[in-house]
């Protein structure tokens, strides 16, 4: 399984980002896709996630009505649309996936994980 993540840069506060997952390596149907983010100094946290077959997303409350995670199934990609950046959104966005449909915000139960990639939001 490879997961592939783009779409990161610089941005100011207010602005929007979509960032990309493309996954590899096998069908994901059944599994949960997710979306997670490391700032300096901090742990990695949940962003969002995805059920792969049924399309049920669940977020974290800090971007709750600003992100949007879906998929892509043709494409086998999945996305994170991010509107109304915040200086505290900055960090390394990582995509993961979990053959636990309901893994939900559980880092554990995701054993694949893409490389990362830099979203850093200005005040």
């Amino acid at each position: 399984v490879q997961l592939q993540a783009s779409g990161g840069g610089l941005v100011q506060a207010g602005g929007s980002l979509r960032l990309s997952c493309a996954a590899s390596g096998r069908t994901f149907s059944g599994y949960a896709m997710g979306w997670f983010r490391q700032a300096p100094g901090k742990e990695r946290e949940f962003v969002a996630t995805i059920n792969w077959s049924s399309g049920i997303t669940y977020y974290a409350d800090s971007v709750k009505g600003r992100f949007t995670i879906s998929r892509d199934n043709a494409k086998n990609t999945v996305y994170l649309q991010m509107n109304s950046l915040k200086p505290e959104d900055t960090a390394v966005y990582y995509c993961a996936a979990s053959p636990v449909h309901n893994a939900g915000s559980n880092y554990y139960l995701y054993g694949y994980w893409g490389q990362g990639t830099l979203v850093t939001v200005s005040s």
